[in-house]
């Protein structure tokens, strides 16, 4: 049974990302895995790490049960619009307020290196997006991918498992938003 936590980054409640972690969470509930779910439009915090690391800011009480939910899980779920080639501001704030030195990673005495201290989860991306997936991979590179992979979950040392893109948002009809949020239940059911 794996342990696993959604976090859905959408600042709207009734964005298509919302709509694909429901699915996600409903195909999870037809497994014998555990789930916990965040949405980090309804958690309290300053998303502002106002010192950057050099300072003391404290974390507010959604932002502890957020770490607490990080350590107790195996496997991380993020659902994002894909913005500006990117995440958005919300899931950024998140990141820079959630994975601190001492919780996520730890750098060594008179060193650039750091441990990774998040070592032994894996992260899966579902990542809605308006540009079409090949004009994002092959023009753009893909760099929103890259960050979360190499400089944001990676430094921690989660490792990606999957990307699963749904574009282009803009302009789908009814029936393209129902099949992706049957993929969304479908990848729910399968996680990792």
């Amino acid at each position: 049974m794996k342990r696993i936590l959604l976090i859905q980054a959408h600042p709207s409640g009734d964005s298509l990302c919302h709509g694909l972690a429901d699915a996600f969470e409903a195909g999870v509930r037809d497994t014998a895995c555990e789930l916990r779910r965040l949405d980090l439009r309804a958690l309290v915090f300053d998303p502002i790490l106002h010192h950057g690391n050099r300072g003391s800011q404290s974390l507010e009480p959604d932002l502890v049960r957020a770490q607490q939910d990080i350590a107790w899980a195996e496997h991380l779920v993020f659902v994002y619009p894909n913005w500006w080639g990117s995440m958005p501001a919300l899931l950024k704030g998140f990141f820079d307020r959630v994975l601190l030195p001492g919780f996520a990673y730890k750098y060594r005495p008179s060193s650039s290196l750091w441990d990774k201290l998040l070592v032994g989860r894996s992260a899966q991306l579902l990542v809605t997006m308006d540009t079409p997936g090949w004009y994002y991979r092959w023009l753009w590179h893909r760099p929103g991918h890259n960050q979360m992979r190499h400089t944001i979950l990676g430094f921690c040392g989660v490792a990606i498992t999957r990307i699963s893109e749904f574009a282009p948002v803009h302009g789908a009809p009814p029936a393209q938003r129902a099949k992706w949020l049957k993929q969304a239940r479908n990848l729910g059911r399968k996680p990792g």
